[in-house]
């Protein structure tokens, strides 16, 4: 395809010959009915864009043609415009940088649909349209994760919402300072059941039951903790808690050596899918919005490697965008379903990411909010998780959350970014939340404390 070629135009092909009717590409371009002038780089980079984004949509080429006959190249244009931000992605693809300090990068994740803001910059070219050549390294656990961004195996990599929190603290490993750059995802995590279970909806029975969590500085711990308490069980004493890999939760529920186990997707639709357990709660019903995954590294990156930490951000941002889109969604199923990156079957990745889900039960369910891929860092958010590891005793003595929260979730930096590439991020960095019906304010997280202890 010439770059300049109209994608809105029905009487081009894109990716081969154009109409045929003139003697030249340029005499065609100059009886379109939107030209472009070639000398203008802005004009060019969003022909180019615009370009990208049909052939994303219309991966046949005679049906792209067929539409725009049928609605007319400015309705259509109108039209995908509401849905695709081409204004961040001029900003995106004109962001002037310096040389990059360092442009081989290893990025670890872990193959659950959290990571797909990751490896839709992957495979869609973000990183690559970044200046950045990234090796994506497929880790089995949380631990691991931890380790190797310690040890400096991993660049940066995709992480639990609390682990930039635990390991700047030094809860659970040696201190080291680490900054979430930006939000992976919200929601997208559930509680499923073994089957067995059916009839014992009300957590109030669970006492005695074998839990699975993902990792102790995890959101699923936090929020499966407030859970039990809020039905009047004790997760230190009432119920056994078991950190455990993912795939090895599925293989266990089905021997029969656990109850039941909180965990991102598409672990919970998979146990679904095999026919050994039901979806309990999706996490977004005990909080909406919920941080779950980030993109992180080693506080000093931005520092070292100022460069390259923008055309990361850049590139993440610019997968969260395409992510957002509910029409991608399905779109990119085939890709995420692949043995390289989720290896899960694509019924299972569907039901997950369009949020229209067998739940175990018999029952369809639609929740369009069962992941999202929101990138801004709330410090609020970290400040919740600061006042869990304080409730569960995982950190002791004073705490200051408001510092803390602020100098590991990067909201001034993703903020600046975001602006940059058009989106709109939030003008603060604190927010009130409403978490299991009660109210969290992050400005009295001791008083959330003392309240939530009291009632348990």
């Amino acid at each position: 395809m010439n770059p300049n070629d109209d994608p809105f135009d029905s009487d081009v092909r894109l990716g081969g010959c154009n109409c045929g009717r003139h003697v030249s590409q340029a005499v065609h371009d100059a009886e379109s009915t939107r030209p472009i002038d070639n000398g203008n780089v802005e004009q060019v980079t969003r022909r180019a864009l615009e370009g990208a984004v049909m052939r994303a949509l219309f991966p046949d080429d005679a049906k792209r043609r067929r539409f725009l006959r049928a609605v007319g190249s400015g309705t259509a244009l109108a039209a995908i415009s509401q849905l695709i931000p081409f204004g961040m992605l001029e900003a995106l693809a004109a962001e002037p940088a310096g040389p990059l300090e360092k442009t081989k990068l290893k990025i670890g994740y872990l193959p659950i649909t959290c990571a797909s803001p990751i490896l839709i910059a992957q495979q869609n070219g973000y990183f690559h349209d970044a200046g950045l050549k990234v090796d994506l390294l497929k880790t089995p656990g949380w631990a691991l994760v931890r380790d190797k961004t310690i040890n400096g195996d991993f660049d940066a990599a995709q992480m639990l919402a609390p682990m930039p929190v635990s390991m700047s603290l030094g809860a659970g490993s040696n201190a080291s300072p680490t900054v979430a750059a930006l939000m992976d995802n919200v929601n997208g995590s559930a509680i499923t059941l073994a089957m067995r279970h059916k009839d014992r909806r009300d957590p109030a029975q669970w006492k005695g039951f074998r839990l699975a969590i993902p990792f102790d500085y995890s959101i699923h711990n936090f929020l499966l903790r407030e859970y039990l308490a809020r039905h009047g069980l004790d997760p230190d004493h009432d119920v056994q808690l078991r950190v455990m890999a993912p795939p090895d939760m599925l293989a266990n529920l089905a021997g029969g050596n656990l109850d039941g186990f909180i965990v991102a997707e598409p672990f919970n639709q998979r146990a679904v899918y095999e026919g050994i357990g039901f979806i309990q709660t999706l996490s977004v019903d005990l909080w909406r919005g919920h941080p779950c995954c980030t993109i992180a590294m080693e506080a000093d990156f931005a520092h070292r490697l100022p460069n390259t930490y923008a055309a990361l951000v850049r590139a993440m941002l610019r997968s969260a965008a395409y992510l957002n889109v509910p029409a991608n969604r399905d779109a990119i199923v085939d890709t995420l379903a692949q043995s390289k990156f989720l290896n899960q079957p694509k019924i299972v990745v569907r039901q997950v990411l369009t949020g229209t889900y067998a739940d175990g039960l018999g029952h369809v369910r639609t929740e369009p909010q069962r992941i999202g891929f929101q990138p801004f860092p709330w410090p609020s958010m970290a400040v919740w998780i600061l006042a869990e590891m304080k409730r569960w005793n995982y950190i002791k003595g004073d705490v200051d959350y408001k510092a803390i929260a602020e100098r590991v979730f990067r909201a001034t930096d993703a903020r600046a970014a975001m602006r940059k590439a058009g989106m709109h991020p939030p003008a603060a960095d604190m927010q009130d939340y409403e978490i299991l019906g009660r109210k969290f304010d992050p400005a009295q997280p001791d008083a959330y404390i003392e309240a939530v202890s009291a009632r348990t």
